[in-house]
């Protein structure tokens, strides 16, 4: 993993599509703006992990007939 520090306003490019940067340093939290195509997904952990949940669920589902 990488790891790296930012300051307010500083940006990080991962490639030549995706800009992310520091908005607002506030107590123990970061706010981040993320720039991508639309083509990228981008979804906090909490919310990936439900969409991949639901799409395991539903690849279980008996086929109906």
């Amino acid at each position: 993993m990488l790891v790296l520090s930012r300051k307010k306003d500083e940006k990080i490019i991962i490639g030549d599509r995706i800009t992310i940067m520091v908005i607002e340093i506030r107590g123990d939290k970061v706010r981040l703006g993320i720039d991508a195509p639309k083509d990228v997904t981008v979804h906090r952990q909490e919310v990936y992990e439900a969409i991949k949940r639901e799409r395991d669920h539903e690849s279980n589902l008996p086929l109906d007939k």
